[in-house]
C-alpha cells in the first residue's frame, strides 16, 4: 500500500521535473543579446527530403558574443541550411561564405528586451500551470487510492507531500525566471 503512495508521488514528481526541463529548453531559445548555438536548436533543414535538425548536420559554434558560425559537414547543403535559418524567422540573416555561414547577431533594443522578458514570463507561467496540473493529477490518484482501501491518514500525508513538492518546484521556476530576467536585461 505504501508502494502505491510512493508510485503516485514519483509520477507527480516526474511530471513536475518534465515541466522544469521544458521551461529550461524554452529559456535557451529566448536570446538575451548574446549569440549562442542554442539559438538555432529549433531550426530544421530539408536534407535530401529528410527533415533534419541543424545540429545533426553541421558544427554550430559561437566564437564571440555577437556571432554564430554554422559549418556544415556536407558543404553541398549550405544553401538548404541558409534557407532553413531564414525561414525560421529568428531575426537575423546568415551570410554565406562558401564553406561556412556567418550569422551576426544584432544588439537587442530596450523595447525588444522588455518583449523578451514578457515572453519568458509567459513560458514560466506555462510551466507553473504544468506543475499545478501534475499536482492535480497526483491528488486525484491519491483520492482513488483511498477508495481502494489505503488509510485516510496515508492519503492525507501523500497529498501534503505533493503540495510541498509543488511549492518547491514553483520556487525553482521563480528562481529560473529571475535569472533569465536578469540575463535579458543585462546589456
Amino acid at each position: 500500500m505504501i508502494e502505491d503512495c510512493q508510485l503516485v508521488y514519483d509520477m507527480t514528481k516526474e511530471g513536475m521535473e518534465n515541466a522544469l526541463t521544458h521551461l529550461d529548453r524554452e529559456f535557451h531559445k529566448i536570446r538575451a543579446g548574446k549569440a549562442s548555438p542554442d539559438m538555432l536548436n529549433g531550426v530544421i533543414v530539408d536534407y535530401y527530403g529528410a527533415m533534419t535538425p541543424i545540429n545533426q548536420m553541421a558544427n554550430v559554434t559561437s566564437p564571440d558574443p555577437r556571432q554564430i558560425i554554422v559549418q556544415p559537414w556536407d558543404k553541398s547543403v549550405i544553401g538548404a541550411i541558409e534557407k532553413a535559418i531564414m525561414s525560421a524567422n529568428l531575426g537575423f540573416t546568415p551570410k554565406n561564405e562558401g564553406e561556412v555561414l556567418r550569422i551576426n547577431v544584432p544588439a537587442v533594443t530596450e523595447e525588444r528586451r522588455i518583449e523578451l522578458v514578457k515572453q519568458a514570463k509567459a513560458e514560466a507561467e506555462n510551466a507553473k500551470i504544468a506543475i499545478r496540473n501534475s499536482r492535480r493529477s497526483g491528488n486525484d490518484e491519491a483520492k482513488s487510492l483511498e477508495k481502494e482501501g489505503i488509510p485516510e491518514d496515508d492519503v492525507k500525508k501523500l497529498q501534503d507531500d505533493i503540495q510541498k513538492l509543488t511549492d518547491s518546484y514553483i520556487v525553482k521556476i521563480d528562481k529560473l525566471m529571475e535569472a533569465k530576467d536578469k540575463d535579458i536585461m543585462t546589456i
